[in-house]
Order: structure tokens, then sequence, then C-alpha cells
């Protein structure tokens, strides 16, 4: 008696190729202004009081926002001579005469460079000439802060050294009680603070 033979099986099963993969477009920010679709490139501060929080303008709505935005609205005559008053001082904090002079001389040391001998009683020199700093990485700018650093009639390479110290220059530069009163003297002023409190907000002092 003769088996049945098996049954036959067809071997060429087609498999559907996989059709190749679109790559994801990557997320585009707009503008943040009612009714523009341009890109939202440039970040502004929302207010005085939220340096930290921003509107992302495109470049014309950015430049109009910081161009109307007055950093003393909402402040009174005291508030605003308080200001300004500290930004001679770059808003630091002060202390009485005497109360760290103890703690600055527990960081004074002795600098040496070959046959001379400071006194680094402010321990202004890091870690002696052993280890000099790393260049400076060459800086990008956007177009407001260019235009913050050229108010404040910087290089757009000065170092946060630099910034401060031009800054408190150009506060004492036009501070009231230095023109007594004048006005030009008065809108100048809040295009410095107006410039620095720009290059604040975007990162750049920090």
């Amino acid at each position: 008696m003769v088996s049945p033979r098996p049954p036959r099986f067809k071997s060429d099963i087609r498999i559907k190729p996989e059709k190749p993969r679109r790559k994801a477009e990557p997320a585009v920010r707009l503008c943040e202004a009612e009714g523009c679709i341009g890109p939202g490139e440039c970040r502004v501060p929302r207010s005085r009081n939220n340096l930290g929080e921003f509107y992302w303008y495109c470049t014309a709505h950015a430049r109009a926002h910081n161009e109307a935005w007055d950093y003393f609205e909402g402040m009174d005559d005291d508030a605003i001579t308080r200001f300004r008053d500290e930004a001679v001082l770059g808003h630091r904090p002060t202390w009485p005469l005497g109360k760290r002079a103890a703690k600055a001389r527990t960081g004074q040391r002795i600098f040496r460079d070959g046959a001379f001998e400071v006194d680094d009683r402010h321990v202004l020199f890091a870690e002696d000439a052993e280890n000099p700093a790393p260049r400076r990485p060459e800086r990008q700018l956007t177009r407001l802060q260019a235009i913050a650093m050229d108010t404040l009639q910087l290089a757009h390479n000065a170092t946060l050294i630099e910034i401060k110290a031009r800054y408190k220059e150009l506060v004492k530069r036009f501070h009231p009680d230095a023109n007594g009163g004048d006005r030009g003297a008065e809108e100048r002023l809040k295009q410095v603070i107006k410039a620095y409190g720009v290059l604040r907000a975007s990162g750049l002092l920090t």
C-alpha cells in the first residue's frame, strides 16, 4: 500500500518591503506676537520682575518690544532713585567698613611670579601662573545683544568684567546727580540700563 504524499506548501511567501521612513522635521518656534507666523528666534524678558521668563519673538517684534519697554514703568520716584544709586555699585551688597576685614585677611596669600612677590590680599590671582586661564571661545551674539553692546560702547568680544565696568562707568556718567537733572542724560541712562538688562536677561552675564 502506497502512503499518501504530504500536501505541498508554497515557499514563495512574499514580504512587503518597508517604506523608507521620513525624517522628522525639526519643530520651529513661531513668534508669539498675535497674528505673526515668523520664526521666534529672539527672546525678550516678560517684565522687570520676571527677567528669567521670556517671550519668543521674531526680529521685528523683538525690536519693537525693546523700544517700547520702559524698565522703570510702575516704579515711583523713590524706587527709581534707589535703583540708580544701587546701579552705581553694580547692584552688589555693601557692608560697613571693617565688617569683612578679617575675612579678607584670611584669604590673603603671596603670589610669586619669578623674582617678584605680590601681596595678593584680594586673592585676585587664581592658581598662580602655573595654570593660565583658558582662551575664551569666540562669542556669537544675537542682533539684540549686538545692539546692547553698541549702546554700552563695547566691542562685541568684551569680557564679563569689561561689560560690568563699562556699565558702572556709564551709570555714573549719566546719573542725574552728576548732570543737574539734565533730561538728555536721563534718557541716555535709561538706554544704558535697558541695554544691560538685555544682556543680563539673555544670559550673557552669567
